[in-house]
């Protein structure tokens, strides 16, 4: 991987640019919350860059931007379903209006498909940063609406996938495409040099995230582990029945944690597991465990090689309990100092911005 480009335009003109995020959380989120974050870093790092960022997005958002929200608190909050779209149509029909009025240079939407409406007829450009997979969810390619949207727009999208995987994997070839990893304020997580004895797993509860694989290899070993992670109502059932039983005086469920909380997990830990079940297209959690000097064992899936540098910031694995196992035994011989630095080189939010920053003045008319 390159090394992020040290603010190569600075001489430019600033940017006035509309930052839309879905409504589901507060920017940055209290807790789970992945997309939340990187939009917070972004926006915060390009309004320190001088840039003139709004920010589209829940009430009780904490931004130096100028905030713009269109519902009276967030999504999630109001118990509105995920597969209720509305508010965050309405989201992006906001700041459309707003760009045709001529308050933006351009528009860069977290919100998956719904921008392709818009752009079409916007006199601004664009940007789509996919967060999630763009694969296939129907077998008949000719049922899935999602894809054959992306399909009929792939000529004039400008789409940021955020890992080589993710594009790879997308059943759709966009021409515009390219890839800029996600970043993590590396201030916020603290380097803990010594670790802990006992290990830890943490994202959404659901059995892709491979939170059984991780408990089958902790009592394999007989060890200690810490699980944390939001459980959505659609989970309460699979995590009773299935991971629940598994609970006691070595594996304990620590519920979501906040913000603040997550640098003294990952920092005490001897190591995360994530051993997922699906091609995950970034993992923040992988490069947030790094940052503390925690290496990350991580099943061969999604982005996993591209985060990880197998055998210095952690092990990269096929999809085995045993292979887990044994990347578990011997991670101690791991530099811990090392771990921190491949993140420190690879994954900050300044490098995340910089490349930002150059598509937007690629975009944008001189």
């Amino acid at each position: 991987m390159k090394k992020f480009m040290k603010n190569s335009h600075k001489k430019q003109k600033k940017l006035r640019i509309a930052q839309v995020a879905p409504l589901w959380f507060t920017i940055p989120p209290k807790g789970y919350g992945g997309i939340e974050r990187i939009v917070s870093m972004l926006t915060e790092e390009l309004t320190r860059r001088g840039h003139e960022v709004t920010l589209f997005a829940s009430p009780g958002s904490r931004t130096s931007a100028k905030l713009v929200s269109v519902f009276d608190r967030s999504l999630s909050e109001a118990n509105i379903p995920w597969s209720n779209p509305i508010w965050n149509l309405r989201n992006l029909s906001t700041a459309f209006e707003m760009a045709e009025k001529g308050e933006f240079d351009l528009v860069h939407s977290h919100l998956d498909l719904w921008a392709l409406f818009f752009q079409g007829i916007s006199r601004v450009s664009v940007v789509h940063t996919m967060h999630n997979p763009l694969y296939r969810t129907n077998a008949d390619a000719t049922k899935d609406d999602r894809l054959r949207l992306f399909t009929e727009e792939a000529h004039r999208t400008n789409i940021v996938f955020i890992s080589e995987s993710a594009r790879k994997l997308a059943m759709i070839d966009i021409p515009k495409s390219r890839v800029i990893y996600n970043g993590i304020d590396l201030e916020h997580f603290r380097f803990n040099k010594k670790g802990g004895e006992h290990f830890v797993w943490i994202a959404r509860m659901n059995k892709h995230k491979g939170v059984e694989n991780a408990i089958a290899a902790a009592e394999k070993l007989n060890t200690k582990l810490l699980l944390a992670g939001r459980i959505d109502p659609t989970q309460q059932e699979y995590f009773d029945k299935i991971i629940k039983p598994h609970l006691n005086e070595n594996i304990k469920y620590m519920g979501e944690l906040q913000d603040n909380e997550l640098s003294d997990f990952y920092g005490n830990a001897k190591a995360l597991l994530y051993p997922i079940e699906w091609e995950e297209p970034f993992g923040l959690v992988v490069a947030e465990a790094m940052a503390c000097g925690t290496p990350v064992i991580a099943y061969r899936r999604g982005s996993m090689e591209e985060l990880i540098k197998d055998g210095k910031s952690g092990f990269v694995i096929e999809s085995d309990i045993e292979k887990l196992v044994a990347a578990m035994k011997k991670i101690n011989q791991l530099d811990r100092r090392a771990v921190r630095k491949h993140v420190e080189n690879n994954f900050s939010k300044e490098r995340m911005a910089d490349e930002y920053e150059k598509l937007y003045y690629e975009l944008c008319p001189k």
